[in-house]
């Protein structure tokens, strides 16, 4: 599948509509559902085939933020290779008690993958995490940035913002 054709599929699969009150506290006829073309097996594969060309050549380790990020850093993983940790926005208070669990990530070159990006906070804030625990990082893959803002926010932070698609790119002329 051509990255086009990814596009549409994509935002085919989760562009709905309806009444949605978003996080902003604001209403919306439309809403664009990320977990839906996570959620497809086939479509998860042609998203995570198309990103793996993205990856810096540094990489050592993928970091999957909760929730999204976490099947496309998995997707991303099994076409690679590279091993794969998954960040919590918070570390639980009981079990292991890790903010990031499977592979370690202190000393290596880490690579944070995101589903959507709109204002890249919570990236930020575990890019802090991560850096805390040891890791290296100065590049973000995600699947949609949906605002610029996000790539400027994460330059800020030095950190450099890998998007397969932009949100303009995936929407589709009305009909």
């Amino acid at each position: 599948m051509d990255r086009h054709e990814l596009a549409q599929r994509v935002y085919r699969t989760s562009h709905i509509t309806g009444t949605f009150t978003l996080r902003s506290g604001q209403t919306s006829t439309e809403y664009f559902d990320k977990y839906l073309f996570e959620s497809e097996p086939e479509l998860l594969g042609e998203v995570a085939d198309h990103m793996s060309k993205l990856i810096p050549a540094d990489t050592e380790v993928l970091a999957g933020l909760e929730m999204g990020g976490i099947p496309i850093a998995t997707a991303l993983s099994l076409r690679t290779g590279l091993p794969v940790a998954f960040v919590k926005k918070k570390a639980k208070n009981y079990g292991t008690m890790k903010l990031a669990e499977g592979t370690n990530v202190r000393d290596r070159q880490v690579c944070i993958v995101e589903d959507v990006t709109t204002t890249g906070g919570q990236i930020v804030l575990s890019a802090s995490d991560l850096r805390r625990l040891g890791a290296r990082i100065h590049s973000v893959l995600c699947v949609v940035e949906r605002d610029a803002k996000s790539e400027d926010n994460l330059r800020r932070e030095g950190l450099n913002l890998l998007a397969l698609f932009r949100m303009n790119e995936l929407e589709l002329p009305a009909l």
